[in-house]
This record gives C-alpha cells, structure tokens and sequence, in this order.
C-alpha cells in the first residue's frame, strides 16, 4: 500500500490501464464479434430511403456531438426539413417522443431539449430503438426530408447514409484503448466505418505540423476526409432573471457549475474573465437536486467579493428549468454562455459541401435551387 501512495495521478493511470488491459481486449472482442455480425448481414441493418446523418464517436464522454448537430442544423435547415432523432440520455420516460413546446429534459433528455430551445421547425424525437424511432418520424413526418441521429455510432440497426466519427483533440481514439482500461466503447479499427472523421476542441491556433501528425496518426482510408474544429463561446446571458441581468464590467470570481462529461474548454475560456475560478463538477447530465442547488448556491454567496457571478452550461440550463429551481436563483447573477463549433481554414468549405452534396443527391424531394 505504502508503493501506491507514493505514485502520481499519472504513473497510478497507466499502472491501473496496464492491469485492465486483459479486460479491454475481452471487451473489444465482444464488441467486434457483434460488429462482425452487423458486417456480414447475419444482424440486420437498415438503410433508409432518405438521407441520414450520423453523428458520434468511439470514445466514453464528451466529444462536443450537441455543438455539431446544431452546426448540421444551422447548415440544412434553410434548405430541408430536418428531425433529430437521439437515445434522450437521463430521460424517465421510455419509448419514442415527440417533443412539443411542452416538454422538458426529464421527459426527453437535455440535449433534445437543448434543440427544441434554440431552433424552430425542427422535429426534435427521441427513441432508444433508432429503427423504430425512424420508422415512426416517417409515419407522422412523411414531408420529411433529413434524419440527424445524435450519438449513434455503435447504433448498428440503422445503416447511416453519411457516418461522422467525432474525436477530442485531448484524447485522440487513435491513442486510446478499450473499456475499462481506456475509454473507448469498440476497437480503434471501428473509425473505417466513419465517412467523415472530425478531430474537436482544437485550440483556435492550430499548428500545421500538428495536424499533420496527427493525419499520420489517423493513418485514414482514401475514402475517408479528417476535419479540425474548435468551440467558439458567445457572449454571457443571464438565466433566471426577470430582467436582463447585465454582466458586470469587472468580474473577480467566478463560480462555474456543470453536469457535462468534458469541460476544460470552457474553464480555460472563463479563467481569462476573472482572477480566480471556481468550480463545482457533477456528472455528465446530472439530475440537479434541491440539495445541489442550495450548495451551488452556499458555495457561491462565499466568495469573498461582491465581483462575483455564477456560469453554466446551456445543457446545464435545460436540466435547471423547473418550477421549483426557479425561486433559488431570482436575482442571483446566474450566466450562461453559449458555445458554437468552428472549423479551421477550408475545412468549413470541405465539410459544408460533402453535407449539401451527399444531402442533394439523396433526398427525396430537394429544396435547394
């Protein structure tokens, strides 16, 4: 015990990766045996008679899929009819649901209603049998046009039409491993089905040589295009607050809490904003409690400063807007700041077209001129 003591956070990782190595090869077999199936048509996989996208990723965790569905709406939706169709992670109800203005996250997961907030028009389901959840959009929608599936990689019964692997720059698929050992969900070799593999939370200043090694890394099949972006934050807004909060001119603190899987991008962003930031980390979309909420708020009215406001995230917003939340925060200086995708250079145009040209082709009834 006393040798274990003695070790850091980063010899005590790759000690324990080491002695979870056996596991994640037994684990990644499993995985690719039923991948296997899928390959050779013994699991059936469906492919439908319009254009679906898929959006998601190898690895356990936040790979930025919310901030590149809503880049995938912003780009179709002035051209197409487009529904999003996710799993609704954390959700208490079961089966297919429509959202409607009615809904919240508990009904639907926060992300869906992430989408619901911020785009009208936009048919916004979730269901944890994509094919079913598919099968009935058609039946209800049948104008529609695009199918935008969040986080559905490994979703195997729907056979996508354009497939987009998403990998944090931080932690690249290609440098990881298999469950538990690292925290990839199949093996590396599972990215030869992505069409279009997209490398996320670049830094704005993105080096050529570094791209370079990192294309090498990937080591992609001729058919298939690697993509950088990086996440670009908006200006803060305040939450609750009957009127519109402005924010202060100078800020000394900062309290940012979140429920989300990744969030150093955004620390490294609020820590330019003020002299010191605090943080308050729950999971990845964490059901907030009367009992989070009064230390969130304890926490905050501690800080030594009346330069002071509270920051969340957007998806955190979605899983704070319930009556009984509301109350807590009134005339608290509670901010979010939204955050959008980039992509560096012509990489924009590159992903832009490969969209609107595997979209044309295959809709059924194309409405751009």
């Amino acid at each position: 015990m006393v040798l274990f003591y003695n070790l850091d956070a980063l010899t005590m990782t790759r000690f324990l990766q080491i002695l979870l190595f056996p596991l994640a090869i037994c684990y990644g077999l499993i995985i690719h045996i039923r991948n296997l199936l899928f390959d050779f048509h013994i699991l059936p996989s469906k492919l439908f008679p319009l254009p679906v996208i898929s959006v998601g990723n190898l690895s356990v965790g936040g790979t930025g899929k919310t901030p590149h569905i809503e880049y995938l709406i912003r780009l179709l939706q002035p051209h197409y009819k487009i529904a999003t169709l996710s799993r609704g992670y954390g959700r208490k109800s079961k089966g297919f649901v429509e959202a409607s203005n009615l809904s919240d996250a508990r009904q639907i997961g926060d992300e869906p209603m992430q989408f619901v907030n911020k785009f009208e028009d936009v048919i916004v389901t979730v269901d944890e049998k994509r094919t079913r959840g598919i099968n009935l959009i058609l039946e209800k929608h049948p104008e529609l046009q695009v199918i935008l599936l969040d986080d559905a990689f490994q979703h195997r019964y729907v056979k996508p039409g354009l497939s987009i692997l998403l990998s944090d720059y931080d932690k690249l698929y290609c440098n990881d491993y298999p469950l538990p050992s690292g925290t990839l969900r199949e093996f590396r070799s599972g990215a030869s089905r992505a069409d279009i593999i997209v490398i996320t939370k670049t830094p704005k200043i993105f080096s050529p040589i570094t791209k370079r090694m990192i294309l090498e890394n990937l080591n992609l099949s001729p058919r298939q295009q690697a993509l950088f972006s990086y996440i670009s934050y908006g200006e803060l807004f305040s939450v609750f607050s009957t009127d519109e909060m402005p924010v202060p001119a100078k800020i000394t603190n900062i309290l940012l809490f979140t429920g989300i899987a990744s969030d150093y991008p955004l620390r490294e962003r609020l820590e330019r904003m003020c002299s010191d930031l605090v943080v308050e980390k729950f999971p990845d979309h964490h059901p907030y409690s009367q009992k989070d909420i009064e230390k969130i708020i304890g926490r905050f009215k501690d800080l030594p400063t009346q330069k002071k406001i509270m920051v969340t995230t957007e998806k955190d917003v979605m899983r704070l807007k319930y009556q009984e939340f509301v109350g807590y925060f009134k005339n608290l200086p509670l901010f979010c700041i939204p955050m959008k995708i980039e992509f560096h250079g012509t990489d924009k145009t590159t992903f832009d077209e490969a969209i609107l040209k595997y979209v044309k082709e295959n809709s059924r009834n194309s409405r751009i001129s």
